[in-house]
């Protein structure tokens, strides 16, 4: 693929340091551990047994976790390691 005034594979090699950064992130995230709570951290109702044994380390229950979900805010999708021909698209 041509690249301009790149060397060859530069943008290969952008596009894959990109993949691999957003994965590092994603797996970074905070994966509960421990002995799960029997009562939600947040709003004290009680964790059902089910989800306590397939979620190992729970803390919250499904109507807070929700909540949280809810107010998830994307992040914006710029590609700061890229040239400027990148940031034009």
């Amino acid at each position: 693929m041509a690249g301009g005034w790149t060397r060859d594979g530069a943008v290969s090699e952008q596009i894959e340091a990109s993949i691999s950064d957003e994965l590092a992130r994603m797996r970074a995230r905070r994966v509960p551990q421990g002995e799960s709570l029997t009562h939600c951290a947040d709003c004290e109702e009680p964790i059902p047994e089910a989800r306590r044994l397939a979620l190992p380390g729970v803390k919250l229950c499904i109507d807070c976790v929700r909540e949280r979900d809810g107010a998830f805010k994307a992040r914006g999708g710029v590609n700061r390691r890229g040239s400027k021909d990148s940031q034009l698209k």
